[in-house]
């Protein structure tokens, strides 16, 4: 299964912000892990602190074959139309995932742009909010 998973705006900074809600390790440190915990899928992984790059880089999923999406949109979930209207165009499951509990939060962060157009949301599990998006899209891939 090959899976792309798209982070936003300052999710580069995990292990250096409000360990509070993000804890101490790193994107790099998440990345190891899910490949380490799913040899069987074929991940792509992508960061940016810039709207643009992110809606090109949903673009260029189209002709890439993907079998799923994963994104964290960061604080581009709660603004950006752009974002989801590229993510509209894809065929495939998209799964949005958030460390933190974003309703627990500030009230702005409870509406998400993304959501109506993911198949589900994970959101409050840390990092393994990224391991439950994937075992996710494992299971729609065997239950079709």
């Amino acid at each position: 299964m090959k899976i792309l998973i798209i982070n936003g705006p300052n999710l580069n900074m995990l292990g250096k912000r409000e360990e509070e809600h993000y804890g101490q390790w790193t994107l790099k440190d998440l990345e190891k892990s899910l490949k380490e915990e799913f040899k069987n899928c074929h991940f792509d992984f992508f960061q940016s602190n810039i709207e643009g790059e992110i809606v090109s880089k949903i673009h260029e999923v189209c002709d890439d074959n993907y079998d799923g999406l994963i994104i964290n949109a960061g604080a581009y979930t709660h603004t950006s139309i752009a974002i989801a209207d590229a993510l509209k165009i894809l065929n495939i499951p998209i799964v949005e995932v958030h460390i933190s509990n974003i309703y627990k939060r500030e009230e702005f962060r409870h509406k998400s742009f993304i959501a109506p157009v993911a198949i589900g949301q994970i959101s409050g599990f840390g990092k393994y909010s990224y391991f439950l998006a994937v075992r996710s899209l494992l299971y729609l891939k065997c239950s079709f």
